[in-house]
């Protein structure tokens, strides 16, 4: 180990630092607090005397470079010394660094004025994007379904297996339990006022026209809007989609159009089997606690409700699927190189997808009311 050591001489025309040895991050500390008890003020002069320092590290350059520069701020006129060329490039090295980044500005805060124009401004962007893309998809739908020898049967089918006859069981159960949930809430209120029977009423018009559209859309949109846009991302980073386009393979023919005629196809028939088990639900709680008998359901059932809220309901079914399915592709497309885009592009696909359902559903709600349907 080479010896090192630390004097503070005190002259009459100044302070001498003298450094032996080395002056490296591991005895720094030792050095700086006795440097710490001395006082400077008084001082005009200050020599720091690297005359027999044989090495310097990088936290020793730092550190003479910060004492250097405290003592002249306190007014005392810094000198020095130094003989060895590497220990004096250390010095110049830190120096120079340090002016450098001095020199980069820094930032300035942004007005929130800005920061709104901006986030506008992009939301606008994303909107032209998706917008170009949905023209994009209409064009190759169009192509695609003008031929017969376009379709591609298999792929329909096999995408028609994955995303709806492998999530029945699960709109199965979360629709039933939706029917029973909303009924066993309302019979409470219903029995104070004795009107067990408009359970009935409640339960129809409520699940056939809005609830039923809805759960089942939000149960595609997180099941296989978030698999689409994997799917894509993932081919996309993998570069099979770059392959495709260089084999002649149109990717929308392939891939997208396959997916959104196979979703739009399921979609009504999802809707149906979730009217029918949401319904089934609430009749078991109707049953069970408020007395009405499946008969008399089925009965005031098919008094009350009218073909036409059915109808509603499986109508609402295309138009979900189209932007379930366009948005979980689109963000599929966007996802960028790297693996961290597709976990955020795909949450990312699920927001919206159930965002854009719940305004579609607005819109429907409004214009079937203006309707009088």
């Amino acid at each position: 180990m080479n010896y090192s050591s630390f004097k503070i001489i005190h002259l009459d025309n100044g302070l001498t630092l003298k450094f032996r040895g080395e002056l490296t991050l591991y005895n720094l500390m030792r050095y700086k607090k006795e440097i710490d008890k001395t006082e400077f003020s008084k001082e005009k002069s200050v020599v720091i005397d690297l005359l027999e320092l044989s090495f310097l590290d990088s936290a020793g350059s730092i550190f003479l470079n910060n004492l250097q520069k405290k003592l002249e701020l306190n007014g005392s006129s810094v000198e020095i010394e130094c003989q060895n060329r590497d220990v004096f490039d250390m010095l110049e090295l830190i120096r120079s660094q340090k002016a450098t980044l001095q020199k980069i500005a820094k930032k300035p805060k942004r007005d929130p004025i800005e920061k709104i124009g901006e986030k506008s401004y992009k939301t606008y962007l994303n909107f032209v994007y998706f917008m170009a893309f949905i023209g994009e998809l209409f064009t190759h739908k169009l192509r695609y379904l003008i031929s017969y020898k376009n379709i591609r049967f298999k792929e329909i089918a096999f995408e028609m297996n994955e995303c709806a006859i492998k999530a029945l069981g699960i709109i199965a159960l979360t629709s039933f339990l939706i029917g029973v949930v909303i009924a066993y809430q309302s019979a409470y209120q219903l029995k104070l006022y004795g009107a067990n029977i408009f359970i009935v009423d409640m339960l129809g018009l409520s699940i056939l026209r809005e609830l039923s559209p809805l759960i089942t859309a939000i149960v595609i949109a997180g099941r296989s809007g978030s698999a689409f846009t994997a799917q894509i991302g993932a081919m996309k980073i993998t570069q099979e989609l770059d392959a495709m386009q260089t084999m002649g393979f149109d990717p929308y023919r392939f891939l997208v159009v396959p997916k959104i005629v196979a979703l739009m196809i399921t979609m009504p028939i999802l809707i149906f089997v979730s009217d029918i088990m949401a319904i089934i639900g609430g009749m078991v709680v109707a049953n069970l606690d408020l007395e009405i008998t499946v008969d008399m359901f089925l009965d005031r059932f098919n008094e009350v409700i009218n073909i036409k809220h059915f109808i509603v309901g499986i109508i609402k079914g295309p138009f979900f699927a189209f932007l379930i399915a366009a948005i979980a592709i689109y963000q599929g497309l966007l996802v960028k190189d790297d693996t961290q885009s597709i976990g955020f592009n795909t949450t990312k696909s699920v927001v919206e997808s159930i965002f854009a359902v719940i305004i579609c559903d607005a819109i429907f709600s409004i214009a079937f009311t203006n309707l009088g349907i």
